[in-house]
């Protein structure tokens, strides 16, 4: 337990008792917790940054990776052939395609 002296509680008391020290602290907590732009706000709002940063940085990178596929198949006649019949199933008329599907092991 700590003991207060005389002259600390007289500050303490003063302190309290000032109008600019109370209307300071009345316009601290209105901005932390009741204005428009809290502190809620503010980690909500880093937290969706975060999140959208995420997000384009994915889509970048797939967008990057379809414009490398598209250069590739632009100057390969090989790999478009190859992509048609992998991702379309196409096939030339005198070909017959089949599909092996691997079953999945079952468990016993």
């Amino acid at each position: 337990m700590k003991i207060l002296y005389p002259g600390t509680m007289k500050r303490l008391i003063g302190l309290f008792g000032n109008k600019f020290f109370l209307v300071t602290v009345a316009f601290a907590a209105w901005l932390i917790f009741f204005d428009k732009n809290d502190l809620l706000s503010h980690y909500e709002y880093h937290q969706q940054l975060e999140k959208l940063k995420a997000e384009r940085d994915f889509y970048q990178k797939e967008t990057d990776k379809v414009t490398k596929d598209l250069d590739e198949l632009s100057s390969n006649p090989q790999q478009l052939e190859k992509f048609a019949r992998e991702k379309y199933l196409m096939k030339k008329d005198n070909e017959d395609v089949f599909l092996v599907v691997r079953e999945k092991a079952v468990e016993e």
